[in-house]
């Protein structure tokens, strides 16, 4: 929906969900898939006079000079983070930029978007109530952790395999209240986690430092399912052509999610992926089957051209519906 707008520069959108869900990310992503700039202003550490400029004496008279943060040209997204978390006075100052483009004598180029973002006054964060006058000048868009998109985004940005099986297997878990615990679960401190495997740390200190990231009872679960990994068939017997069958869900999930990671992007490794997928399907893992096809192809989207993938889907329409 975001890129839709982006093509006719109205209305400006202002994107709310919880600490960590990806809004920052998202609008980057998209910015980048379109060539185009981002300029992040986080409102929460402005004062209400940073976007009005300076004042400038010009023939006996005075001109304000605007900020050089504001874009003079091409195109690109001018991100108001945080706005929600900005004192009111600083949330009044965007009211002319953000319904008629323009703050004194400054005018926000052609090729600009405005896009909002903040948490939510029940995500437990810093929050201020947004007046009536300002959110009428927003079309309001709520993310929500989607375990999905998530993967689309975790394979590509190279998240540890054992962290997309894991969610996978508990997908509940992606995303939680803060509730009373200062580390809580969300797409932000799943990719904590993910950076902290790559660490050498001792297995004391790596559960301490996963803890932090994502709480107690998501660290003890996490654990637990790394520590079953050790069972997993090997992956580079079943990519040679050996159909080792997952002995549990939780297992499964993570020869799923490791073929992926590790062989997705390998052209000629796809026919033989599909054959093991299948070969899930026979001895009675159809939901692995499809989770494999599915996320070979979101993973690598060329593999849904080869003829493996091709032949497959035909036989299994109703699995991509």
């Amino acid at each position: 929906m975001l890129e839709a707008h982006l093509e006719v520069k109205w209305p400006p959108i202002f994107i709310w969900g919880p600490p960590g869900v990806g809004k920052s990310s998202i609008v980057r992503q998209i910015a980048e898939a379109g060539n185009l700039r981002v300029i992040d202003l986080r409102m929460l550490l402005m004062d209400p006079v940073d976007l009005r400029g300076l004042p400038v004496p010009y023939r006996g008279k005075v001109r304000w000079a605007p900020p050089e943060f504001l874009p003079s040209g091409g195109k690109g997204i001018l991100f108001l983070d945080e706005l929600n978390a900005a004192p009111p006075l600083v949330q009044a100052s965007v009211y002319q930029l953000v319904l008629d483009r323009k703050v004194g004598e400054y005018s926000l180029p052609p090729g600009w978007y405005v896009v909002g973002a903040g948490n939510r006054e029940s995500d437990q964060s810093l929050a201020h109530a947004m007046p009536s006058a300002l959110l009428s000048r927003f079309e309001h868009l709520e993310l929500v952790a989607d375990l999905e998109s998530w993967k689309s985004w975790a394979f590509g940005a190279g998240i540890d395999p054992s962290v997309i099986a894991f969610l996978e297997f508990r997908p509940t878990l992606l995303s939680l209240s803060p509730e009373s615990s200062k580390a809580y679960p969300c797409p932000r401190t799943w990719e904590m986690v993910s950076r902290v495997l790559a660490l050498d740390l001792g297995d004391r200190e790596m559960r301490a430092a996963i803890e932090g990231c994502v709480g107690a009872g998501p660290a003890t679960e996490f654990d637990l399912f790394r520590k079953s990994l050790n069972t997993r068939p090997s992956l580079e017997k079943i990519i040679a052509g050996t159909d080792l069958i997952p002995p549990d869900p939780a297992t499964g999930y993570a020869v799923v999610t490791g073929l992926v990671a590790r062989y997705a992007r390998e052209k000629g490794r796809v026919p033989r992926m599909i054959d093991y997928a299948q070969a899930l399907g026979k001895n009675g893992l159809r939901e692995l089957e499809v989770l494999l096809v599915r996320d070979l192809v979101r993973a690598n989207p060329s593999a849904a051209q080869q003829p493996a993938f091709r032949a497959w889907a035909a036989r299994n329409v109703e699995a991509l519906g």
